[in-house]
């Protein structure tokens, strides 16, 4: 069986209309789209990717120089 996509915020069952996508997938509703925007502008989500050396001596290179 298929489970059917539910929204990210109150995870209620999205739903559906075959051949038609909603102005606000993957909300539910505009109220968990606008809790959505206020996490990320509150830094509550956060995009985590693993840096390489060369990458973090660059950064801070970077970084030591805008503090002159």
């Amino acid at each position: 069986m298929i489970k059917r996509q539910t929204c990210p915020v109150c995870e209620r069952e999205l739903p559906f209309e075959p051949g038609k996508i909603s102005e606000l997938f993957p909300f539910c509703s505009e109220r968990c789209r606008n809790v959505d925007l206020y996490r990320w502008a509150e830094g509550k989500y956060a995009i985590v990717e693993e840096i390489g050396p060369e990458i973090a001596q660059f950064l801070q290179e970077e970084t030591d120089l805008g503090e002159v």
